[in-house]
């Protein structure tokens, strides 16, 4: 499968996201992309410019904190942001068809699926239904978290943001190769819920400019 090449190199994604997050922090948003005509344009085709792979979180909607529009980014969302067979395809699919030049892995504060995690842990007592599931996915985060000495949620929700990304890498062929050749990259962003700033925890490729 061919790698798809975008007009903007993975640098320019970042910031383009970055400056959307200050004007969100700053209440300034100016809300692009999501008026009739940006709809029209878009039904027989989509160019997003980056991929947000982050938790089903409702204070984390992504065109809201990036100030984005529609067609401005591809969406994969999962309580914790874990990873399974969908969302490697979901990402395979924007990196290697829509030649979309940077993967975002967006964790937040207070994350409820961290927590319960971390619980798990201390406890022993595993959470019912496919509940436990997230957690098993989770788990090897939180432990690298406590071997490090990190026992505070938003702190452990870091370093399960960083391993995300790492797992990414590892995982796929696909996101690796365009890793390896330039045409993308994959960064991990810790979102704060009280000031609404996106911060950059961890990277692979270059957002350089």
């Amino acid at each position: 499968m061919a790698i798809v090449t975008h007009e903007l190199t993975p640098a320019a994604a970042w910031l383009r996201l970055q400056e959307g997050n200050a004007r969100f922090v700053a209440a300034d948003a100016s809300h692009p992309n999501q008026d009739a005509s940006r709809r029209a344009s878009l039904v027989n085709t989509q160019h997003p410019f980056a991929v947000i792979f982050g938790c089903s979180d409702s204070r984390l909607a992504a065109e809201i904190i990036f100030d984005l529009g529609l067609g401005d980014v591809f969406v994969v969302r999962t309580a914790g942001q874990v990873i399974d067979d969908a969302v490697l395809g979901s990402l395979e699919y924007s990196v290697a068809i829509l030649g979309v030049p940077l993967i975002v892995v967006l964790g937040h504060d207070s994350c409820g699926a961290v927590t319960a995690t971390i619980d798990t842990v201390e406890t022993g007592t595993m959470p019912p239904g496919f509940i436990r599931d997230l957690v098993e996915r989770i788990t090897p985060s939180v432990l690298t978290a406590r071997r490090a000495g990190v026992t505070d949620v938003n702190a452990t929700v870091i370093e399960h943001t960083r391993q995300t990304t790492q797992r990414l890498v590892d995982s796929s062929r696909i996101i690796s190769s365009a890793v390896e050749d330039g045409s993308a990259a994959v960064v991990g962003v810790s979102y704060r819920l009280d000031e609404g700033k996106a911060v950059l925890v961890s990277g692979f490729g270059s957002v350089e400019n």
